[in-house]
């Protein structure tokens, strides 16, 4: 069955924010919401929760083929890391280059049972909050 009418799905951090503003929509709306469906040529709507949630996926940063492009190094980048000596766990470039960040950006830190949650710090916010505390000094 051909399509009449091609959507332009959201990708990357705007997904995600457009998935957490509609995180009280059931699961297909919010595909359909965010551009993931394809009306067809007798105006039925069919919601492409394949493609929404492959997309969800590399928005994080998670490869889905084992085929994915190399770090240029030879080797792939996993996503397990160990403590070191110093106490540090380190991400390392290949997952900060993914996910856009940039020197400075700040994070905050939740504790759970056995996994730690990172939750980045909308920076005109941090950057507001800094200079409050610059003023209480």
């Amino acid at each position: 069955m051909s399509t009449e009418t091609a959507t332009h799905p959201l990708t990357g951090k705007a997904l995600l924010q457009k998935v957490k503003e509609l995180s009280n929509l059931p699961r297909r709306e919010r595909a359909k919401a965010c551009g993931y469906y394809t009306v067809t040529k007798n105006s039925q709507t069919r919601v492409n929760l394949t493609d929404f949630y492959d997309a969800l996926l590399a928005a994080r940063g998670i490869p889905l083929s084992p085929e994915g492009p190399k770090d240029g190094r030879g080797r792939e980048p996993t996503y397990r890391v160990s403590v070191h000596k110093n106490g540090q766990i380190v991400i390392g470039a290949t997952y900060t280059e993914a996910m856009g960040l940039k020197p400075g950006d700040e994070f905050e830190i939740k504790l759970g049972y056995k996994h730690i949650h990172l939750i980045q710090l909308d920076s005109d916010k941090s950057r507001d909050d800094n200079l409050d505390d610059e003023d209480d000094e």
